[in-house]
């Protein structure tokens, strides 16, 4: 993978990131650490963890616990939860009186947030997996493979849409 160019914007207070991978690339790569074994919030902050200049030894810290709907709460979906840490890294307020900074990344994260909704009807952990998998699959874990890698490959092809959106207006 390419490193990312940095680019400020004219004051100086929003750096963004030129996306230097493929969707294609990013979902792959996303489903890879999915295969390894690391959670969707995992998977999904990782993926991108290089290109926002947070290492991943910390990134996997940062997202460990917001798999299964943030601890097997089964509420809000990790995959969906980690785009949203993307978000903050990329285009987050590093001041408390950057108002403006702050609202445009709130509006990403409501962004992200309806795009997910209107594939999954909902971004309760929970009531997706109970959508498309069996109580007896959820306990022995296949929905993993079942509707999880969807989940994650979703995730990440919106989040990249998004970034690359961002990037270019």
């Amino acid at each position: 993978m390419r490193l990312p160019e940095r680019i400020s914007d004219p004051c100086g207070n929003l750096l963004l990131y030129l996306w230097k991978m493929t969707k294609k690339e990013a979902i792959e790569k996303a489903l890879s650490y999915f295969d390894e074994g690391y959670a969707c919030s995992q998977s999904v902050l990782l993926t991108f963890a290089g290109q926002c200049n947070i290492d991943y030894e910390t990134a996997k810290l940062i997202s460990s616990t917001f798999g299964g709907g943030m601890g097997r709460l089964r509420e809000k979906c990790g995959a969906l939860t980690s785009g949203f840490m993307v978000i903050g890294l990329a285009f987050g307020n590093a001041r408390p009186d950057d108002m403006d900074t702050k609202l445009d990344a709130y509006k990403k994260v409501r962004d992200l947030n309806k795009s997910f909704k209107t594939i999954y009807g909902t971004t309760s952990c929970g009531v997706i997996l109970r959508k498309y998998a069996s109580g007896s699959e959820i306990a022995e874990r296949k929905h993993h493979t079942i509707i999880c890698r969807d989940v994650i490959s979703d995730s990440v092809g919106l989040l990249y849409d998004l970034l690359n959106n961002s990037n270019n207006s």
